[in-house]
């Protein structure tokens, strides 16, 4: 196959990627903070749950409930539901929202860095 050849079919292939519908595409893209949430936490649909929990679907789900993952006690104690405001004050500070989280993340003091990981969670469906 010639290069001009492989390129074009490179491109079409790219260009048809686009254009198929996705789970990922439907998404909006994780925003900056993510990055240290991604370590422990998976955001696809059917991934399996890591050091954390995961978030697919995380809003509108009662704190604690995802099946087949350990939570502390605290946190299946907690009659937390996860909404923007829910999630905005835990990422804001979890052992205050939650005593007794086993989540490693001290919390970010940035409003507008936990509004944009809510939003993001929020958007995982």
């Amino acid at each position: 196959m010639t290069y001009t050849r492989t390129l074009l079919r490179a491109a079409v292939v790219a260009a048809g990627a686009t254009l198929l519908p996705s789970a990922a595409s439907a998404q909006s893209a994780p925003p900056p903070q993510f990055a240290m949430c991604k370590v422990c936490h998976k955001t696809t649909d059917k991934a399996p749950s890591a050091i954390g929990p995961t978030l697919w679907r995380v809003g509108g789900r009662k704190a604690g409930t995802l099946p087949g993952y350990a939570y502390s006690p605290a946190m299946k104690q907690s009659d937390l539901v996860w909404d923007r405001k829910t999630l905005m004050a835990f990422l804001a500070k979890p052992r205050t929202v939650v005593p007794g989280t086993k989540m490693a993340y001290a919390g970010t003091s940035d409003p507008k860095a936990a509004a944009a990981l809510a939003d993001y969670l929020l958007g995982l469906k």
